[in-house]
C-alpha cells in the first residue's frame, strides 16, 4: 500500500521512472492511434527492399492510404548482423536492403507515406539479430538520419523476467535518446504486457505499448497456442479495465491485425478465421483505440478483405479525436455490449456475440451507456444505413462470432 501511494504522490508530482527524469516525457505525436502496416506476422525475416516498395505502393494504389494508413514498418530481420551488439554494429542488411533504410523512408515519403523500423533494448533482438543495448543515442540519431518515423522497441528476450525499475529506465532511456533528434519518431514498447506497462509508460512519452503477448492467427483458441499466444478473444479480455490509460498520444495496443493472413503466415501460428471473424477483429480494435496495424500481405488483398481494412465510418471511430476506448458495459452468457463516447456527442455501440447460436440483441441508452436521451437514431457502420429513430431500447441479430457497430446519435427537440 505505502509503495502504491508512493507512485501515485510521484506521478502527480510530474515525476517519471527511470532514467532519472523530473517530469512526464511528451514528444506530441499519436494524437490518434497509429494505422500502417508491419512486416512480421506475415513475412517474419523475409523482407526486402523489394517487398517494401512494393507494400509501400501497394497501400497507395489499393485505398488504405487514403482510408488513413501511414506507417510502413519494418519488423525485426531488416538487420546485417546475428548476435550480440558487442560483437557487431548495427547495419542493414546489404543483400536484402542493397540501397539502404534511408532509400526506403525516403521513397515512402515521396508517396506521403512513413517508415518504421524495428529494435530492443538487448544486446540480441527477438530473432537475433543485433541489439540496441548501451548505443541508445547513437541508435536513435542513426535511426533519424535515415528518416525513420516510427520505431518498435522490442524487449521480448531480453527483459521479460527483469525488475520493473530496469524495464522502466531501458525504455525511458531511447525515448529521450529518440526525442533529442531533430524529428518526431512514434515509440512503440514491445514488453508483452508485462511489469503493468499501461501504468508508466504514459508519463515516459510513449505512443503506444503491447498490452499481452503476441497475437496467432485465431479468433477464439482455447487457451493459449503454445501456452504463449492470445487468440482475438483473449486479447480483447485482457484490455477490460485499462481503458483509462489510453489517450491522444498514448494507446492500449492489442497488437498487430490478423485480418486477412488467413492461416498462411510464414512464421506466426494459427489456423486463420473466418471473414466474418477477422471483421470482428478489425471492429473491436478500432472501438478500442489500439493502432491498427495490418500484417497481411496488402500486395494480394482480396475485396472482402480490403473493404474490411478501408471502412471509413470504422476507422472513424478509431481515429476519434476525443481518444476514449470503449468499455465493455455488460457482458452475460457470451453477449457483450462495448460502449464509446465520440467527440461530437454520439455513441458507438458494439455488439458482440461470442457464442456459436445467432442470437437478438439489445442495447439501452439508458441503461447500458447511462445517457438521458429520449430519442436516439442508429446507424449500421458496416451496412452504411440509418436505421431509424427509436425511443425504446434497441434490438439486432447478431449471428456467431460477429459484431454489430452501431453509432447512436441523440435526436434533439427542435426550439
Amino acid at each position: 500500500m505505502l509503495r502504491k501511494a508512493l507512485l501515485v504522490l510521484l506521478l502527480l508530482s510530474g515525476a517519471v521512472f527511470g532514467a532519472g527524469s523530473e517530469k512526464p516525457l511528451s514528444n506530441g505525436l499519436a494524437k490518434t492511434p497509429p494505422m500502417g502496416w508491419s512486416s512480421w506476422n506475415n513475412f517474419a525475416e523475409n523482407i526486402s527492399e523489394q517487398l517494401i516498395i512494393e507494400t509501400i505502393d501497394a497501400m497507395v494504389a489499393n485505398g488504405m492510404q487514403a482510408a488513413g494508413y501511414q506507417y510502413v514498418n519494418l519488423d525485426d530481420g531488416w538487420q546485417r548482423y546475428k548476435g550480440e551488439r558487442r560483437d557487431h554494429p548495427l547495419e542493414a542488411d546489404p543483400v536484402k536492403f542493397p540501397h539502404g533504410i534511408k532509400y526506403l523512408s525516403d521513397y515512402a515519403h515521396s508517396k506521403g507515406l512513413k517508415l518504421g523500423i524495428y529494435s530492443g533494448p538487448g544486446q540480441s533482438t527477438c530473432a537475433g539479430y543485433t541489439g540496441s543495448e548501451g548505443h541508445e543515442k547513437q541508435d536513435a540519431a542513426l535511426f533519424a538520419s535515415w528518416g525513420v518515423d516510427h520505431l518498435k522497441y522490442d524487449s521480448c528476450c531480453s527483459h521479460k523476467d527483469a525488475p520493473d525499475d530496469v524495464v522502466k529506465t531501458v525504455f525511458a532511456t531511447m525515448s529521450k535518446a529518440l526525442m533529442a533528434q531533430p524529428r518526431g519518431i512514434v515509440l512503440h514498447a514491445c514488453h508483452c504486457g508485462w511489469s503493468n506497462i499501461w501504468e508508466w509508460a504514459p508519463a515516459m512519452g510513449i505512443n503506444h505499448w503491447r498490452i499481452g503477448q503476441d497475437i496467432s492467427d485465431d479468433f477464439d483458441y482455447p487457451g493459449n497456442r503454445e501456452g504463449y499466444y492470445f487468440d482475438v478473444l483473449d486479447m480483447l479480455d485482457r484490455g477490460v479495465g485499462l481503458e483509462k490509460y489510453a489517450g491522444p498520444g498514448h494507446w492500449n495496443d492489442y497488437d498487430m491485425l490478423v485480418v486477412g493472413l488467413n492461416g498462411k503466415s510464414v512464421d506466426l501460428v494459427g489456423a486463420g478465421a473466418s471473414n466474418v471473424e477477422y471483421r470482428t477483429h478489425f471492429s473491436l480494435w478500432a472501438m478500442e483505440d489500439s493502432p491498427l496495424l495490418a500484417s497481411a500481405d496488402l500486395r494480394r488483398l482480396d475485396a472482402y478483405t480490403l473493404e474490411t481494412f478501408t471502412n471509413p465510418e470504422v476507422i472513424a471511430l478509431n481515429q476519434d479525436p476525443l481518444g476514449k476506448p470503449a468499455k465493455r458495459v455488460r457482458s452475460r452468457d457470451g453477449l457483450e455490449v462495448f460502449a464509446k463516447e465520440l467527440a461530437d456527442g454520439s455513441w458507438a455501440v458494439a455488439l458482440l456475440n461470442r457464442g456459436s447460436p445467432t442470437a437478438d440483441m439489445t442495447f439501452s441508452v439508458h441503461k447500458d451507456l447511462n445517457l438521458p436521451w429520449i430519442k436516439y437514431t442508429v446507424r449500421d457502420l458496416w451496412k452504411h444505413k440509418d436505421l431509424g429513430e427509436f425511443e425504446i431500447p434497441y434490438t439486432a441479430e447478431v449471428i456467431s462470432h460477429e459484431a454489430r457497430i452501431f453509432r447512436v446519435t441523440e435526436v434533439k427537440d427542435k426550439p
